[in-house]
């Protein structure tokens, strides 16, 4: 049966420590693996985060990135009452602009604006409608539904 105090580490698994500045025959000794000279042989070496030996850092070199760019960001189309008239449809909806391209390809809603007049009945499904949007749609006989 196998006892706690049995256990051993595997073999080569543990090894003696390096004991440096013991003199020359242990291989270690004169100047401790810290080479001949500058900085690293001194005592208290230490650099600060991001040094290069002198050089120029390379965050330094950089230039300064401005702004913030949001990466939940969601991008709406946007089409006026006016571009809905010249389409000759009775549907439109946010997946229709973006097959006849007059929608981004990346937009995840569709925002109807008033802006010009429109004779034409027209149904229209889009996230957003503006008070006089949905009115004038409405007033020529369409529908303007929420999705």
């Amino acid at each position: 049966m196998l006892n706690l105090e049995d256990i051993r580490p595997a073999e080569g698994a543990t090894h003696t420590k390096k004991r440096k500045g013991r003199g020359i025959a242990s291989g270690h000794g004169k100047t401790s693996c810290r080479g001949n000279n500058g900085e690293g042989q001194r005592s208290g070496n230490s650099h600060k985060r991001g040094f290069e030996g002198g050089q120029m850092p390379s965050y330094r070199q950089m230039p300064k990135l401005k702004g913030f760019k949001n990466k939940f960001r969601e991008v709406s189309a946007e089409i006026n009452v006016a571009r809905l008239a010249e389409l000759n449809v009775e549907e439109v909806d946010l997946a229709y602009l973006q097959g006849v391209k007059k929608a981004h390809s990346s937009a995840v809603a569709l925002r109807v604006l008033g802006n010009g007049e429109i004779s034409k009945a027209v149904v229209v499904r889009a996230t957003y409608f503006s008070p006089s949007a949905k009115e004038k749609i409405e007033k020529a006989g369409g529908k303007a539904e929420l999705v």
